[in-house]
């Protein structure tokens, strides 16, 4: 393992700064079965960190779903949630597809895939990560791996595997031996794009030249570090990515739930709302388990202060 990534986990576990972890129980609105079986075609709502529940086409799209307590191979340590989901696995309704992003454990939750198998239609996945989840027990005939700029229709839905730079791995011997990827969601006029994790590039450029516009980006804003410039956004990067995307609403998604880098737990929020009001973006910083409508989205409140 390089020197300087033994000195970023030797700050992450020794030297964490104060105010990385929220001081008080965060607000959250919980969901319901009942309520989400009633809510209009284009709600969203943020369940945690990356994990986005989206209603498309009268049916549910599911991203990077974590519901675990930890984000960590082990269940007795690392980061800790600093919420609890807005609704449990069993009270979903049914996910015509999960959307996944890559490998790393706050973005792949093994026990979080296999309760969800029962009631997901289709795993869409970047190459490799598909099987790890063949090798957790998911039938193949539910699995559909992709490479970058290869998609698949799914019920009138248009989906893509788009470039990120990131990385990939669940342990010390297995690096970057998966893909890593953000994807596009086209829903005839509206179109949607989530990050999953990514340093800033030029990529963002040529997704918005091939798919863009985007009525609404669901950026990486969250765990960033001056030692890791590369696989995540700083706060100007964030705002830069969505315009270079063509973005019209942009909300921050990573944040809020663990704590994975040594700024303040809120910081992502204050920061990217501070770049964006200089560049005239509109930032939508729904609550957990918030419903945002997809055709209109909302500013939404403060609620992290």
């Amino acid at each position: 393992m390089p020197e300087s990534t033994l000195r970023v986990w030797w700050d992450v576990f020794v030297n964490k700064p104060g105010g990385t972890v929220p001081p008080a129980p965060l607000p959250i609105h919980r969901l319901s079965r009942a309520g989400l079986d009633a809510a209009p075609d284009r709600s969203l709502y943020r369940l945690g960190h990356s994990t986005v529940l989206m209603k498309l086409r009268g049916q549910w799209w599911l991203t990077d779903p974590v519901f675990a307590e930890r984000a960590s191979p082990m269940g007795f340590a690392g980061p800790k949630r600093f919420h609890a989901p807005p609704v449990a696995i069993e009270d979903l309704p049914p996910i015509r597809a999960v959307i996944l992003s890559h490998d790393h454990y706050d973005h792949l939750d093994r026990d979080a895939i296999r309760a969800l198998d029962g009631k997901v239609g289709l795993f869409l996945a970047p190459l490799g990560v598909g099987d790890r989840l063949a090798g957790w027990g998911i039938a193949a005939d539910k699995i559909r791996q992709f490479d970058w700029w290869q998609g698949t229709e799914v019920d009138g839905l248009r989906l893509t595997a788009t470039p990120a730079q990131h990385f990939s791995g669940r342990g010390f011997t297995d690096g970057n031996r998966t893909l890593w990827a953000s994807w596009v969601i086209e829903d005839d006029g509206l179109r949607v794009f989530y990050s999953g994790d990514s340093g800033y590039f030029d990529g963002f450029a040529e997704i918005g030249r091939r798919f863009g516009p985007f009525g609404l980006t669901l950026m990486e804003a969250g765990a960033y570090n001056a030692q890791w410039p590369y696989v995540h956004l700083h706060p100007p990067q964030v705002v830069q990515a969505h315009l270079d995307l063509g973005g019209l609403w942009l909300l921050p998604i990573h944040n809020g739930t663990f704590d994975l880098a040594m700024h303040a737990w809120e910081d992502p929020f204050e920061q990217v709302l501070r770049v964006a009001a200089g560049r005239g973006v509109r930032v939508a910083t729904p609550m957990m388990g918030e419903r945002v409508d997809m055709n209109a989205p909302q500013e939404g409140s403060r609620w992290w202060r």
